[in-house]
């Protein structure tokens, strides 16, 4: 029987928001927290994380479908998806090590019906009560938003981490997100 896999906290938005930006400052902030991320990052381009020339690359292209490069410091596996179609989220958070991590943070993936906290900065010109559905617990915003939702500053990550934390110690306990001062 395989593990069930950690608690899955999507960080959604339009683009040009910021959201990897974010992310790189959240990780090291809730690591502080002692809590272990993982992520998973939806994109809409073709993935190579190697290089063309290299053993791995050379070996992917001839056929493998399934490549595992392996060192001292990391390994990373790539598996070929013959069918052309985006696995599921479920399935690919089945692929991590639960024993490694306590969270997985997920960039993108508006459309899943997993928790989330939307971002929103007013430069994108887009309406942001379009991000908003039954999964979203907090919004982060460059301005004050008419919402009963938590508001979160987006420009003080700090803050984000510690409403994070906060949530996935109370998550079991609680329904409803944690009161966080935010920009109310």
């Amino acid at each position: 029987m395989t593990a069930p896999h950690p608690p899955l906290l999507a960080i959604t938005a339009f683009s040009g928001t910021g959201k990897t930006t974010l992310l790189t400052q959240l990780i090291p902030l809730l690591n502080h927290y002692g809590v272990r991320i993982g992520i998973i990052k939806h994109t809409h381009h073709k993935v190579d994380v190697d290089t063309p020339g290299k053993d791995s690359y050379e070996l992917r292209k001839a056929g493998a479908r399934q490549t595992m490069v392996a060192s001292e410091a990391r390994w990373a596996l790539m598996t070929e998806n013959q069918d052309l179609a985006m696995p599921s989220l479920s399935w690919l958070a089945e692929q991590m090590d639960a024993t490694q991590i306590d969270l997985i943070l997920v960039e993108g993936f508006k459309h899943e019906p997993i928790t989330k906290i939307a971002l929103f900065r007013q430069q994108t010109g887009v309406e942001w009560r379009s991000l908003i559905d039954e999964h979203v617990i907090a919004v982060a915003s460059d301005v004050p938003l008419d919402i009963t939702l938590p508001l979160l500053d987006i420009n003080q990550p700090e803050a984000i981490a510690h409403f994070i934390n906060e949530w996935l110690h109370h998550r079991q306990d609680c329904r409803t997100p944690p009161h966080i001062d935010g920009m109310r």
